[in-house]
């Protein structure tokens, strides 16, 4: 798992799972408290995802909302979503819609 930054945004390139999560867990609320902004995590490299990895995000996500901000995953592909709905943690994100396409 690579991770870079674009100002607020976390960038996650690779397997996001609970090898990586400690390095994630990390680097988002390192995220959280140095910027007084809402965070998003674009997630368009994800390979694949699991429910620790999932857990982590879910967790940051009550953190920036009692801290009265907004965490938004950007690019959740449909192994991303998958996961989402059969862990039953999907109604945890705020996941940005996608634009349609003609």
């Amino acid at each position: 798992m690579d991770i870079t930054f674009d100002g607020t945004t976390l960038v996650l390139h690779g397997d996001f799972d609970v090898r990586s999560t400690f390095a994630v867990r990390t680097a988002l609320y390192e995220r959280l408290e140095g910027f007084e902004q809402d965070i998003v995590v674009d997630m368009a490299d994800v390979d694949t995802i699991d429910v620790t990895a999932l857990r982590v995000l879910a967790v940051a996500t009550r953190r920036a909302t009692s801290a009265g901000h907004h965490l938004t995953l950007r690019n959740c592909g449909p192994s991303v979503r998958r996961m989402m709905h059969l862990s039953r943690l999907a109604h945890s994100f705020y996941v940005e819609r996608e634009a349609a396409t003609a």
